[in-house]
């Protein structure tokens, strides 16, 4: 890639972007408070299912569906992807969590980059004839910035994974060591995610974590949350 697009994925990667992932532990917070989390062991567990499970089988297809789309100017694909996304996510803090760092990364993308598809993107997410999921937007975002589409999922899977991590820090009695191994452990996860998404196409996106659904479900019901999702 170029000095430009490598840079571009720093910026996105970075957690100083404001998109407010901090906001979400995607089920984390019901993991640890029903006890089926109780340290790193269990975090690393079930940090790889979900890349294993939901990251590379539903966000990461859909993300190589909207770069792809993006570099071809095919608005109407990233649209389809973007859908279909939001259909196969069954909880629906998870799809609201998307959904709303979807929108403020297209936000910032259209008030940074004067691109037609970027803007074009928005007014379809704003019509709601796209839900604007993060993934897709992520996938725009990139392949306009020519970021590798390998760089852009391995991209996710990181951020996804720190984000977490994050998480888990506040919730658990886990330290920055121990966060920085399970993050390095997870290394082959997340490079198997990456490498069996490609095989995949917008209509085989096949998330399948029957738990994570149910205690995502359990989630939206309880009394105290620190986290939206």
């Amino acid at each position: 890639m170029t000095d430009a697009a490598t840079l571009e994925s720093f910026r996105l990667a970075d957690s100083f972007l404001p998109v407010g992932t901090y906001t979400v532990s995607y089920g984390l917070e019901q993991f640890i408070q029903d006890d089926r989390v109780e340290d790193a062991a269990d975090l690393k567990s079930l940090l790889s299912t979900y890349l294993r499970q939901q990251v590379g089988p539903a966000e990461l297809v859909a993300l190589r569906a909207a770069h792809a789309a993006a570099n071809g100017g095919d608005l109407d694909t990233v649209c389809r992807a973007d859908r279909r996304l939001s259909a196969v996510t069954l909880a629906a803090e998870f799809r609201e969590s998307a959904q709303q760092s979807g929108d403020r990364l297209l936000s910032l993308q259209t008030e940074l980059r004067e691109e037609a598809l970027l803007d074009r993107y928005a007014e379809r997410v704003d019509a709601d004839e796209a839900p604007g999921n993060y993934a897709v937007v992520l996938g725009v975002a990139t392949g306009l910035a020519d970021v590798a589409v390998r760089e852009a999922c391995l991209l996710c899977c990181h951020g996804f994974v720190t984000g977490l991590l994050g998480a888990a820090q506040r919730l658990l009695s886990l330290g920055h060591t121990d966060a920085q191994r399970i993050l390095d452990e997870l290394r082959p996860a997340m490079t198997a995610a990456v490498e069996k998404s490609a095989d995949n196409g917008i209509g085989e996106m096949t998330p399948f974590a029957p738990l994570v659904d149910v205690l995502a479900a359990e989630h939206e019901r309880a009394e105290r949350r620190l986290f939206a999702s």
